[in-house]
């Protein structure tokens, strides 16, 4: 049977360590014990869309090493069709080196060894798994040529969380594919060509001048906004204590597939979207901390 929700993207192993702060350039801080935790933006989303009740096919590379059976092994356990992320021979899997702050808050830099190789022929390999698909989640930690490929082979809604952002830009051509756009402010900022992270009013602006059919902004802490050619709606978030901001954007993509998925329309999407990245952040981690949604009630409400 065809997975409801096609991911495209990353799979990294997490090195985690808790520091004060994370340090400057130049300087040596010292952290807490190393947790080694799945993770890769494409592999989170794909992870809480499956914990959160719906069918995924994961699509995208690891490397032929221990971390390589690591991943392959955490996203099977939580039922994603493995068939299209290939072993990549001689090659390292991914890894993200991640310092997360007392306040939650984190610096991660990425090394993205096999997902590198990730090419358009993959993407064509799977083409029946992208184009029976009620959704199909996209990000940029994979080569651009293969989001674009899949993005057009793509049979249902295409979301792409534009992460990390480009120094030049998305291809019009991509955004043209794109059914819902999914920035942080900072992200947004920097596809328009403008300076920092933008206020929600900015945004509104920015999002418009866009050529893709709708755009939701997330706003960390301040919940999302959702921007389209007849709305624009402020979505508030629960008021958390967070422990771990890791993933939380990550699982308000997963989520908001999933409500899409359900047939929900995108406020009502972005409404839950906020509501599960808010649980994510009660718990330390990447994918161990993605919630399914019972522990989503029993977390935030």
């Amino acid at each position: 049977m065809s997975a409801e929700i096609a991911v495209v993207g990353s799979a990294n192993l997490d090195l985690v360590t808790e520091v004060a702060r994370v340090p400057l350039v130049g300087e040596t801080v010292l952290g807490g014990d190393l947790r080694r935790v799945p993770g890769g933006k494409g592999a989170n989303q794909a992870v809480v869309a499956a914990r959160l009740g719906r069918s995924v096919a994961m699509i995208g590379r690891v490397g032929d090493d221990e971390a390589g059976a690591v991943l392959l092994n955490a996203l099977s356990r939580d039922g994603i069709d493995t068939s299209h992320l290939v072993v990549t021979q001689g090659v390292p899997s991914g890894v993200a080196l991640i310092s997360v702050q007392a306040d939650g808050d984190n610096a991660i830099v990425v090394s993205p060894g096999a997902n590198s190789r990730l090419g358009p022929a993959d993407i064509t390999n799977a083409g029946v798994a992208l184009s029976s698909a009620a959704v199909t989640l996209l990000q940029l930690e994979v080569p651009i040529e293969a989001v674009l490929a899949a993005a057009r082979l793509a049979g249902g809604k295409v979301i792409l969380n534009p992460a990390p952002a480009p120094p030049d830009g998305l291809p019009l051509d991509l955004l043209a594919q794109v059914d819902v756009l999914v920035p942080n402010q900072t992200e947004l900022a920097e596809l328009c060509g403008v300076s920092g992270a933008v206020d929600p009013v900015r945004a509104v602006g920015l999002a418009r001048d866009l050529p893709c059919d709708a755009v939701v902004v997330t706003l960390g802490a301040e919940g999302a906004l959702v921007v389209d050619s007849d709305t624009v709606e402020h979505v508030p978030a629960p008021v958390v204590v967070p422990v771990d901001t890791t993933a939380a954007g990550d699982s308000f993509c997963g989520a908001l597939a999933d409500a899409l998925v359900e047939g929900r329309n995108l406020v009502d999407a972005a409404r839950w979207a906020v509501r599960v990245g808010a649980a994510t952040t009660l718990r330390a981690g990447a994918q161990t901390s993605l919630p399914t949604a019972a522990e989503v009630k029993t977390l935030v409400g």
